[in-house]
């Protein structure tokens, strides 16, 4: 069954929690697909990726290279698995895709301090319970760490 997990992003920009949660995906030996909602943004993410980190770096590519079949990670703006990836995630409003069940966990990052953003979240998660998918909500704790609230 698909997880799909909802982060509750505040007082942390994408920036520094993205890359974080693709190093555990790959960790766990998943391939990753991010969509966003422009491709300014994939091309922002593109060069963050190789940069967040002065010891470390997040092998990946976007769906616009030949390679993009082979990365670990791929950054997208389209619905479309090109790596394969078994974890999808979601920034910038991007749509749930519609093959959203052939995923083993589906990770929504919202910013929790624009209001339209989190009624697009409840949206979603109404829609995700719908659907018969595992939902969980995270948030950061007073210490910045991630708790399930629900």
């Amino acid at each position: 069954m698909t997880e799909v997990l909802f982060y509750h992003l505040q007082e942390q920009p994408i920036e520094k929690v993205l890359p974080n949660l693709l190093e555990r995906s790959l960790e766990r030996g998943w391939r990753a697909v991010v969509q966003a909602s422009s491709e300014d943004r994939v091309d922002a993410l593109d060069a963050h990726l190789w940069t967040f980190s002065d010891d470390s770096f997040l092998p990946h590519g976007t769906d616009r290279e030949a390679t993009a079949a082979e990365q670990p990670v791929v950054l997208t703006v389209r619905e479309h698995n090109p790596n394969g990836a078994s974890v999808r995630f979601l920034i910038d409003g991007a749509p749930v895709p519609a093959d959203a069940a052939s995923y083993q966990r589906l990770v929504l990052l919202f910013d929790g301090d624009d209001p339209e953003a989190v009624a697009a979240a409840r949206e979603r998660w109404t829609a995700a319970k719908a659907q018969g998918f595992e939902v969980t909500y995270w948030q950061t704790d007073e210490r910045g760490r991630w708790q399930r609230k629900g």
